[in-house]
Order: structure tokens, then C-alpha cells, then sequence
């Protein structure tokens, strides 16, 4: 268990098409990921909300690695992906 600030939540909301490259790009990068279908938006359109718990220090990284996955964007309108990070007051895995 550990109850240190240093850790963070990243949820990352990205289109459906793109959450395969992104999952297991993650993956590859030795990240823990669970993978939530969700829909919304103005249109509901299909999404994936991706739950990522990290370090500090590496929020960052997690955060390129999904930047450089999301299929780019033909629509200005349409956003590739919504990222939210998160303090965590307590993280413990049993």
C-alpha cells in the first residue's frame, strides 16, 4: 500500500478506432491499463476511457505515448483524445 502524493490517475478518453494502437502501445511501454468502453460527446460516438495509475514522474511519458497513437485528426471539430490526471490519495493492489 502506499499513500504517497507522488502518484497520479491518468484517465484518457480516445476514439474507438485508435484505442487498439493505444492500449498496446502503452503496453509495449510496460504500462498497466484497463480499458472501459464509453460513449459521448455531441454525436456519442464510440470511445474508450483508458485508466492508467503511474508515478509522478511518469505522467509525461504516458501522456506522449497517447499523443503519438491517436490516428490524427481530419476534423478540427473532433477532438483525438481527452486526458485527465489526477492525484491519488491512496493506491494499493491486493
Amino acid at each position: 500500500m502506499s499513500s504517497d502524493n507522488d502518484m497520479k490517475m491518468i484517465v484518457a478518453i480516445v476514439r474507438d478506432t485508435d484505442d487498439d494502437i493505444i492500449l498496446q502501445a502503452l503496453l509495449n511501454a510496460e504500462f498497466r491499463v484497463t480499458r472501459i468502453a464509453s460513449t459521448g460527446g455531441f454525436l456519442r460516438r464510440g470511445n474508450a476511457t483508458l485508466l492508467l495509475g503511474v508515478t509522478a514522474d511518469q505522467v509525461e511519458s504516458a501522456v506522449q505515448v497517447i499523443r503519438e497513437h491517436c490516428a490524427p485528426g481530419i476534423d478540427p471539430i473532433v477532438k483525438r483524445a481527452t486526458i485527465f490526471v489526477l492525484d491519488v490519495d491512496r493506491f494499493e493492489q491486493i
